[in-house]
């Protein structure tokens, strides 16, 4: 099945809250450099062989966004919120609290985190929500 993507309106949404509540520059930067982070995860699922995890995808949010610089401001937080959302719509879940989670999503977009290891670290705490009947 595939995954439920966040398109171009529902990551402006995000970084516009994310200046709105923490400050900073509205406003996007880079108009080519978001339409290639917004791709990675779905480049991902069209040509990956095996196909990627929902993992896989979500860390492609996150290092796209939080590594492009995109926007003038609020990459790492759009990023962070990016990641989050994709988990929750494709039905996963942390296993950790906020406080945990932050420092790996600066190490991401300081270079400490590569990719891979920010994946490995993102699987290691996520699991399937359960479903609610």
């Amino acid at each position: 099945m595939e995954p439920e993507w966040l398109d171009r309106i529902v990551v402006d949404s995000f970084h516009y809250q994310q200046i709105r509540e923490h400050g900073g520059a509205h406003g996007l930067r880079d108009e080519g450099l978001l339409e290639l982070a917004l791709n990675r995860p779905i480049q991902l699922w069209q040509y990956g062989d095996p196909k990627p995890d929902i993992c896989a995808m979500a860390a492609a949010y996150a290092f796209g966004l939080a590594k492009n610089h995109p926007f003038f401001d609020g990459n790492k937080r759009t990023a962070v919120i990016a990641c989050e959302v994709f988990l929750i719509l494709n039905g996963y879940q942390f296993t950790i609290g906020e406080v945990e989670k932050y420092p790996h999503y600066l190490a991401l977009a300081s270079g400490e985190h590569s990719e891979e290891s920010f994946l490995n670290w993102l699987r290691e705490h996520t699991e399937k929500r359960m479903k609610h009947e």
